[in-house]
């Protein structure tokens, strides 16, 4: 199923029993709500984990002057970076140092492998994340919109355990590490 922005934000308002929303600007509470937080919260959610969907490696631009005075070269980041999980060079996709200021990852390498995480669109999203996605987002709401502390703890709860659940999952989508080379083993 292709998810959109207002389908997730329809199905976490409807979850805390409010009115659903046709677009971030219909004038009702529910969309000026949904539409303040809905960024924010997606962002949030997609930078909190090396999700499997929305992990990328890219070959970072060299800019002509370096942005900074501790490394001798800066590298654009790409337009849809939320974070960065590790920087190498042609060889090896991790294992130099590097700081992200800005939008520039600064370097004494000269070229960049960056392994980051990317804003991904709605519609790549699967199941599992657009239901942690739409708990977070109902915990979110639900403050503002039904002024009521027990609900909004209940779907506090509810979103961090889909949220878990959501991890375990994106988890089980890569080859499990083998003991291939433990001393133990070779003793025995």
């Amino acid at each position: 199923m292709a998810y959109t922005s207002i389908a997730l934000c329809t199905r976490a308002l409807l979850k805390i029993g409010t009115l659903p929303i046709s677009s971030f600007d219909d004038g009702s509470a529910e969309s000026e709500v949904a539409g303040a937080l809905y960024p924010m919260v997606r962002d949030g959610l997609l930078s909190s984990y090396p999700w499997s969907f929305s992990t990328g490696q890219i070959t970072l631009p060299k800019l002509e002057t370096p942005q900074g005075a501790d490394y001798k070269n800066s590298f654009q980041l790409p337009s849809d970076f939320l974070r960065a999980l590790t920087a190498g060079t042609g060889e090896r996709g991790r294992r130099i140092q590097y700081r992200i200021q800005g939008r520039t990852l600064q370097t004494d390498a000269d070229t960049v492998w960056l392994t980051y995480i990317f804003r991904t669109d709605e519609s790549g999203f699967p199941p599992f994340f657009a239901n942690a996605l739409v708990a977070r987002l109902a915990a979110e709401f639900c403050l503002p919109l039904t002024e009521n502390t027990s609900r909004t703890e209940a779907m506090v709860k509810q979103a961090r355990d889909d949220f878990e659940t959501a991890k375990r999952i994106d988890a089980q989508q890569d080859t499990p590490m083998a003991l291939d080379d433990y001393t133990l083993i070779k003793a025995r």
